[in-house]
């Protein structure tokens, strides 16, 4: 019996996945990505200058590094990355579902979901500001959105490697799913006419989940229609509004002071 095409493209798909790799750079993302059991990691390659910085990370990781000259640093990234003599190649991370992620732990979850967020500096400070203030995952669609790369995780400073970065098929089918967990979601516009904090104030003890849109386009009609208010950020002054990453980190500070 011949396959529906759908499967076929789904097995396509998880092969591709299986096959992917990741080259993360820096030292700081390098050496969290060493710390970090769940990483599948592959290849590690290193000046000796910053091998005898992460000698501990190098340890606890049981690699054995390729140490290479500084000019001779040539490894698959972007020849202006700013990699410190130190680039590891890995697997993406594997979280698990979205129920196992977002309801594990103690207290009232809070969750960020992102529309068409594909700048991968956005989404590295996001992830970095949702592991701070005690977030349970960053969710995106798996296409139109940021994927996991060496820039992304370089700017989120260590968060990539704890803080769940959720890729899902359909952003509004997995807001319908959060929501029959008990989820309030709420999506950041500069348009709206509630403030934050005012739509906080009857979300006491409540699970909630902060829906923000890509520069400039912001939220999609349809993800609007999926939130359960639409919400601002009270400004003391008319003047413009404040990119996706420094929106998330407010919104996130707000929701977890009233939880």
């Amino acid at each position: 019996m011949k396959k529906p095409k759908w499967v076929i493209e789904k097995e396509q798909s998880k092969r591709a996945a299986a096959a992917q790799t990741v080259w993360l750079f820096g030292l700081h993302a390098v050496r969290d990505a060493l710390m970090n059991p769940a990483r599948d990691r592959l290849r590690l390659v290193l000046t000796k200058n910053a091998a005898d910085k992460l000698g501990e990370a190098i340890a606890a990781s049981g690699m054995e590094p390729e140490i290479v000259d500084p000019r001779k640093f040539s490894v698959p990234i972007d020849p202006g990355s700013v990699h410190q003599g130190a680039a590891l190649e890995v697997k993406p991370l594997s979280w698990g579902s979205l129920e196992e992620v977002c309801l594990q732990g103690d207290g009232a979850p809070l969750v960020v979901l992102l529309d068409r967020v594909t700048d991968p500096h956005n989404v590295g400070a996001i992830l970095r500001s949702a592991e701070v203030f005690g977030a349970r995952a960053v969710i995106a669609p798996a296409r139109n959105s940021a994927p996991e790369t060496g820039a992304l995780a370089k700017t989120a400073s260590g968060a990539l490697e704890r803080q769940p970065y959720l890729k899902v098929r359909n952003l509004a089918d997995t807001m319908e799913a959060l929501r029959e967990m008990g989820f309030l979601l709420y999506g950041m516009d500069g348009e709206a006419e509630v403030t934050l904090d005012q739509a906080l104030e009857g979300a006491k003890g409540r699970a909630i989940g902060l829906v923000l849109g890509a520069e400039g386009p912001g939220l999609r009609q349809r993800t609007k229609e999926t939130c359960d208010s639409l919400v601002k950020i009270d400004a003391a002054r008319g003047f413009g509004s404040l990119n996706v990453s420094n929106a998330a980190a407010v919104g996130l500070y707000a929701a977890r002071a009233k939880m």
